[in-house]
């Protein structure tokens, strides 16, 4: 295990909606941080939140700052909550804020520690020694007539859907400016690797190793059986446009932006610069998290 640099500022990110023992869970750890002369920041839209959760002493010991300076001047970001949070902190992190995705509930796939073990990982954290691996993003861009409409960045997946119920649309899917197939169904999904567990696992899609270098493209529902789920480096650039004239279709970005999709509008998906430094659980292995995600070749009784 690895020498880091010194800990001094944490910022803490939360759930967004309110979970089981909040006041409890936090009291405990903010005090159990200044015990230990850290700097505790929060988010400023938790202010309000906070004082009513937490005791009025701790409150006027945190601080809470703009998105900008939180994500980018912390030695460290704590992401309580699940998976989603650990999403949403995924989007907005500085590559150079090393990220501990602790799981409140259950096992979470890309939170790589559980409540159960925290203050004692976080105790080797705080006195540096701890490993960090790095994760791409994902950029998609709208385009309309070559300009760029919208950008955003995911971390596990962008979903093309439909708002109703009646019909299926078709989309023209292109690898590397190489035409792919015209796709008519319920929606696709590209994922990244460490996507692979989530939507496009429930819809047929294939579990891919995160370390493995690619891009799944899964079809929901599609209208030919010959569409299956297909593969492809994650250095290609995919490029999607809506043949049909509907205003009905819409692309989820990691389940937490949402982004309107007409027959006007080029999509392009590529591996973005940007990348997030996550900090390992060196008890953890991908295929241990499997067994208990999934039972997954595990042998019945």
């Amino acid at each position: 295990m690895s020498k880091q640099n010194k800990i001094t500022t944490i910022g803490i990110a939360l759930k967004p909606s309110g979970f089981e023992d909040l006041p409890n869970i936090m009291n405990n750890l903010i005090r159990w941080l200044l015990k230990r002369k850290k700097k505790i920041v929060f988010l400023n839209h938790e202010e309000r939140r906070f004082s009513v959760s937490i005791s009025p002493k701790l409150f006027k010991e945190v601080q809470f700052w703009q998105e900008k300076e939180f994500f980018s001047k912390t030695d460290l970001i704590i992401s309580l909550g699940g998976d989603g949070t650990f999403l949403g902190v995924a989007r907005s992190v500085n590559a150079k804020v090393p990220v501990m995705g602790v799981n409140l509930g259950r096992l979470g796939f890309i939170t790589e520690f559980s409540k159960n073990d925290f203050y004692e990982k976080l105790s080797c954290i705080l006195a540096g020694k701890y490993e960090i691996y790095r994760k791409h993003l994902f950029c998609i861009k709208l385009l309309k007539n070559s300009k760029e409409l919208e950008r955003e960045y995911f971390f596990n997946d962008v979903v093309f859907n439909k708002n109703e119920i009646a019909r299926m649309f078709t989309l023209s899917v292109q690898s590397n400016e190489e035409h792919i197939y015209d796709l008519s169904g319920d929606g696709l999904i590209i994922s990244s690797t460490m996507g692979s567990t989530a939507y496009s696992l429930a819809a047929g899609g294939p579990i891919v190793h995160p370390d493995v270098k690619a891009l799944l493209l899964t079809p929901i529902c599609p209208h030919s059986l010959t569409h299956r789920p297909l593969v492809i480096p994650d250095a290609h650039e995919v490029k999607i446009k809506l043949l049909d004239d509907i205003d009905s279709v819409t692309i989820t970005v990691d389940g937490q932006v949402a982004l309107k999709l007409d027959r006007r509008i080029d999509v392009s998906i590529s591996k973005a610069r940007n990348y997030i430094s996550i900090i390992k659980n060196d008890e953890r292995t991908y295929f241990h998290t499997l067994k208990e995600k999934f039972v997954h070749g595990r042998r019945e009784l």
